[in-house]
């Protein structure tokens, strides 16, 4: 276990290094969600606090689901890929360290705009270890989730990320990222469950707002719950792709 945390913590710090400042990550980890936030926000006369909330779960989402989705793609380009699987690292330890550098990048990226946010605003958090769990257990989930995402077999990181953002764009309008979950119609109410985001976002009322849409408990069980899945899909797809590239 000793040498596997090793393994994944060398992984993690050659991530972070050589990708975080590539252009897909600040492009779509950065200023993507910035802009996207401010074209809904500007104009709707909502108090910004009340928007916080939302703010904080699409920065999260975003800046930990930009790192991972390139990774395996750029190293493939580069033909350092089997170099790294030639190594004593296993496929697992190297799916792993990718995910803990996504995670460690959204969650320092995220804690900026919750800050700034904060100070203009007035806002003052109500609940503060809510909030680290937020920020903790999301930016894990979404970072796994930018990793299943890598798994598609190419080594073009355009093509990743044009799939990653076929899938984070949807689930933004349907999370209660600008609408919220109790005045959604029926079919959004029900399209809200099946996405990470929704869970993070009402984590986040609940410590900002001391307000939400479900339990506390539910939404720390169902980030949980999709970090593991993504986590566990990723591995496996990833080995699956990596023995058929070595075969």
């Amino acid at each position: 276990m000793r040498i596997k945390l090793i393994h994944i913590l060398a992984v993690a710090k050659k991530d972070a290094k050589i990708y975080y400042l590539k252009a897909p990550v600040l492009i779509y980890g950065i200023l993507f969600p910035a802009c996207l936030f401010l074209a809904f926000a500007i104009g709707r006369g909502i108090p910004f606090e009340r928007l916080l909330p939302g703010l904080m779960g699409m920065t999260l989402f975003f800046t930990s689901s930009s790192a991972t989705p390139i990774v395996i793609p750029w190293e493939t380009r580069m033909r350092t890929l089997e170099r790294l699987i030639s190594s004593p690292a296993s496929i697992s330890s190297i799916i792993l360290g990718d995910i803990l550098a996504g995670f460690g990048y959204g969650l320092t990226i995220s804690i900026i705009p919750l800050a700034i946010g904060a100070f203009i605003s007035g806002a003052r958090l109500v609940n503060p270890f809510i909030m680290s769990v937020d920020l903790i257990l999301g930016a894990f989930c979404f970072s796994a989730l930018g990793a299943l995402l890598s798994s598609l077999p190419t080594d073009n990181p355009s093509n990743v990320m044009m799939l990653s953002n076929l899938v984070r764009l949807p689930l933004i309008f349907i999370s209660g990222v600008f609408i919220p979950i109790e005045r959604m119609p029926g079919w959004g109410r029900a399209a809200a469950l099946a996405s990470p985001l929704t869970y993070v976002g009402d984590l986040a009322r609940h410590s900002l707002l001391n307000e939400g849409c479900y339990p506390v408990t539910l939404d720390v069980a169902m980030i949980s719950a999709f970090g593991i899945a993504f986590t566990a899909a990723g591995i496996a797809l990833h080995k699956r792709n990596m023995a058929r590239r070595l075969s």
